[in-house]
């Protein structure tokens, strides 16, 4: 067997020439590129294919193989284009029809879930509102110290700097909420509804405890512009949770495996689609929120979200050809 470095030193004029192309294309692009330049650099490509593979198969170090699997990948983007077009394709169809369908194909069991989640959040809201202390019984310190803190250092007043705290505290426990709102149907979907619940108990409690002290409109300028989105993921993830548990429940016709998967593969849609909802969330968070803005531009661009949220989800993909909707 050819030793590692006998075989790197025999290469390694070709992998230096490869990264060189690989530098021009990046420089000038594709279109610019001599023709004669594009034809040498899919010949190498083919070469560290196969130099990649004969690492791999002698067990090179990792650190040989980690660089020539790279000096492939891009390699592989140049040649085959149509790949990576292909691969944006496949993201443009999911975001602009896979999900807005599944969506509104589970719309019955994601309104079931945020019935759930606006009861917890009335019953809390006027629990809290009758007797402000109640907050602490679904509002637990240990869980906001910094929030409590403040409270009850500023006898429940609304101390600005705060809001960047309260903004991060509540857009970390909505993740996790929603992921666990999705692990959750596999337990029948008693998890589900629970946090679910628990959420809504939360944010309800939390807004009242502002409002009996008048704070109540900077608590919710402060929610408004990622929240929208928050709250809706919440609920997919939730009603995602719930078609697992309707696999196990109820499965019909169908084999109860048979429906757990056939349901799994439709909560996975729905799960992949909520993580693009909490990445926008987060960079809103990130970004406008902690500006000094005044509540009305907040509650402006949180309506804009919420407009922009129901169109999509009424609209996108229902103009493709052979749609049955």
């Amino acid at each position: 067997m050819v030793r590692e470095r006998t075989f790197t030193a025999r290469r390694h004029d070709a992998w230096q020439r490869l990264e060189d192309l690989l530098a021009s294309v990046a420089r000038k692009g594709v279109r610019r590129c001599e023709p004669e330049r594009l034809e040498e650099l899919a010949l190498l490509y083919r070469s560290v294919t196969s130099d990649l593979a004969a690492a791999a198969s002698r067990g090179y170090s990792p650190e040989l193989r980690a660089y020539l699997n790279r000096l492939t990948a891009r390699s592989y983007v140049v040649v085959h284009p149509e790949a990576q077009s292909a691969g944006w394709t496949r993201i443009a169809t999911f975001l602009g029809t896979t999900f807005p369908r599944e969506v509104r194909r589970s719309g019955a069991i994601i309104a079931a879930t945020a019935a759930l989640f606006v009861a917890a959040w009335v019953v809390s809201y006027w629990l809290v509102s009758l007797r402000p202390s109640n907050a602490y019984a679904l509002l637990p310190a240990s869980e906001i110290p910094t929030i409590g803190k403040s409270l009850h250092d500023s006898n429940f007043g609304f101390d600005r700097t705060l809001a960047p705290a309260i903004s991060t505290f509540i857009i970390t426990n909505n993740i996790q909420v929603a992921l666990l709102a999705f692990a959750g149907g596999m337990s029948l979907g008693v998890v589900t509804v629970w946090e679910v619940l628990n959420n809504g108990l939360m944010l309800g409690g939390l807004g009242a405890l502002f409002a009996s002290r008048g704070f109540g409109t900077d608590f919710w300028a402060t929610i408004a512009p990622h929240g929208v989105i928050e709250l809706t993921s919440i609920q997919i993830a939730g009603g995602a949770g719930l078609l697992l548990a309707q696999g196990i429940l109820a499965p019909g016709r169908l084999r109860r495996i048979d429906a757990l998967q056939a349901n799994a593969r439709r909560a996975g849609v729905l799960m992949i689609g909520v993580a693009g909802l909490l990445c926008i969330a987060g960079t809103i968070e990130g970004f406008v929120t902690p500006q000094r803005t005044t509540e009305l531009f907040r509650f402006s661009f949180g309506a804009v979200t919420a407009v922009a949220l129901c169109a999509y989800f009424a609209f996108a993909g229902r103009s493709d050809p052979g749609s049955l909707e």
